[in-house]
């Protein structure tokens, strides 16, 4: 399948019979992407947006036990608001790879923006548990419209080979993000409270939106993006049928499942109250673990970006290898004596897990690898879909489990939260069979 870049290309004038003056028309010619500093510029821009998605969709893993006492939940609700959030994000994802492919990545960006920042305040000001849930669902609409819009721009302006790195830098600036929240937004709530919190998250759509609608270009100057319907439009179906037949998507998919969920589901909710619950931390120690586990994020996005950058050979082994690491060091976790490990296991926990996340971008660029440009949204959405799918999975799991192994009425100990998260070996069981079986039918 193709590996190139979108083609886009020059407008040429060609004369066309029966009109009087000729009409733009697309040359067959195709403009190979830039890069250098504009490229970088409109990759900046667009990534700000990703920076903001990751800023909403991580602001409730800091205020998950204000959560729990503002609305009287337990375990189990509570992870309700990220199950929600996230499923809606994994069910939007088809939906917007095919928005992007049809009406473009700066026009879904914008939209994006304006539902993350409506969600997000409507969630400031909910007092119940019922308007709060649906909150969450508007702002998993907005997240799930901004990565895959990104990576688009991304390809649009970089060479082919160099579009490995950028997505890592994509997720690294998107840790930036997380570490916003976990720095700044965590002790904003103690300070300032929940709604004004909440509501200073919101508006900070209103410059992001700015930013986007005035500076933003979809593709290099003098260069026209080919719309599909100048190549002729797949039905929708067709579009859908197709990227999933595609091996190297459903690996994509699966790749992504496999890494991004531990990390996910313990940073966007689980985090806080197991360290703090579980491990009897302080919120200040438990916060500086977490930021201990976006500043790994931050240094493995580099390293890997820079290892695929120099052969693609690379994606199975290290997708491997993380799994592989990820999985022994929470056994280790898990089977320390009296439930409760030393700092320095916790500490070697956090930073594992500071691979998940640049892993399953691995995944994604299966995806492009093995898909045509037409229909490249479509196949990244598919492939996004698997990590999301895994947290959704974890959180609901975990919740159930934590409610069932504790008796009514009674905090959540230390035991039960070590019972309760065995439960991430089944999903990353499942996945890496998954990924096993299909790496044998991807060149």
């Amino acid at each position: 399948m193709s590996t190139d870049p979108e083609t886009v290309r020059p407008a040429a004038v060609a004369a066309v019979p029966g009109q009087r003056a000729p009409v733009a028309v697309p040359a067959v010619a195709p403009v190979p992407a830039p890069g250098g500093r504009a490229a970088w510029f409109a990759w900046a821009v667009a990534a700000t947006v990703y920076v903001l998605a990751v800023i909403h969709r991580t602001s409730l893993g800091v205020a998950g036990i204000d959560a729990a006492d503002r609305f009287g939940i337990g375990a189990s609700a509570l992870s309700t608001f990220a199950v929600l959030q996230v499923l809606v994000y994994a069910a939007m994802q088809i939906p917007v790879g095919l928005l992007v492919d049809r009406y473009g990545p700066k026009r879904v960006l914008l939209g994006g923006i304006l539902l993350l920042s409506l969600g997000q305040l409507a969630f400031a000001f909910s007092t119940a548990f019922g308007p709060a849930l649906a909150s969450r669902a508007v702002l998993g609409c907005g997240d799930a419209m901004t990565f895959i819009s990104v990576l688009r721009i991304a390809a649009r302006w970089f060479p082919a080979a160099q579009n490995p790195m950028v997505a890592q830098i994509t997720g690294l600036a998107g840790m930036g993000g997380n570490l916003l929240t976990t720095a700044v937004l965590a002790q904003a709530l103690h300070s300032e409270g929940w709604t004004a919190s909440f509501t200073a998250v919101a508006l900070l759509g209103v410059a992001v939106f700015a930013a986007v609608a005035l500076l933003l270009r979809e593709a290099p100057p003098g260069v026209t993006v080919v719309p599909p319907v100048a190549e002729g439009r797949p039905a929708l179906r067709s579009q859908v049928r197709d990227s999933w037949r595609e091996p190297g998507t459903r690996l994509g998919l699966w790749v992504h499942f496999t890494t991004a969920f531990p990390a996910g589901a313990f940073g966007l909710l689980w985090g806080m109250p197991y360290l703090v619950e579980g491990q009897g931390l302080s919120r200040g120690e438990a916060g500086g673990l977490l930021t201990l586990l976006v500043f790994s994020n931050m240094v493995f996005a580099l390293l890997l970006g820079r290892i695929l950058l120099r052969s693609v050979r690379a994606r199975m082994p290290i997708t491997l290898t993380v799994i592989t690491v990820t999985a022994t060091t929470w056994a280790a976790v898990l089977a320390w004596p009296g439930a409760t490990p030393p700092t320095w296991l916790l500490v070697t926990l956090l930073v594992v897990m500071g691979t998940n996340g640049p892993a399953s971008l691995v995944g994604l660029d299966y995806a492009r690898a093995h898909n045509p440009p037409t229909r490249l949204g479509t196949a990244t959405g598919i492939a996004n879909m698997g990590g999301f799918l895994g947290i959704v999975t974890t959180l609901l799991g975990v919740g159930l489990l934590l409610d069932a192994l504790t008796p009514a009425g009674a905090a959540h100990s230390a035991d039960g939260y070590r019972w309760a998260l065995c439960w991430l070996f089944v999903p990353l069981a499942f996945g890496t069979g998954m990924i096993l079986h299909l790496r044998r039918k991807v060149g």
